[in-house]
């Protein structure tokens, strides 16, 4: 029989960053701006998006079949409330293809969806006690 010897990483990890992209580069900052994250202009083509010690980076780049399936998953305290406060935040009104989609309850708890001006699809979701 082979043993597997099990290794691990000596350094801990602090962030991961997911690199997302956008239709319109310009549209995606002012939204993402408008839903809280403070941004970080790195260059004339790609951001960060910094909201409570989170990030992702905003990249002026359009793949659709990339974009049609790309998806983030956002944890959250309590989505009762973030539910209100995204609808508060008008963003269905103020940019073009952007979808709210109400709170599900699953086994594992309950999230409700908003999809980005550009079709990127985000899950905020909140745990029940795991």
């Amino acid at each position: 029989m082979c043993e597997k010897i099990k290794k691990t990483m000596e350094q801990k990890a602090k962030s991961i960053r997911p690199f997302i992209g956008a239709k319109d580069y310009e549209l995606s900052r002012s939204f993402y701006r408008d839903l809280g994250f403070q941004e970080n202009v790195l260059s004339h083509n790609l951001s960060v998006f910094k909201v409570d010690g989170l990030a992702f980076y905003l990249q002026n780049a359009y793949v659709k079949d990339w974009i049609d399936n790309s998806m983030i998953f956002l944890e959250v305290d309590n989505v009762d409330l973030y539910w209100k406060e995204l609808l508060a935040l008008n963003l269905t009104a103020k940019y073009e293809g952007v979808k709210l989609t109400a709170i599900r309850e699953l086994d594992w708890g309950k999230e409700c969806f908003l999809h980005d001006p550009s079709g990127i699809l985000w899950h905020f979701g909140e745990f029940n006690g795991r």
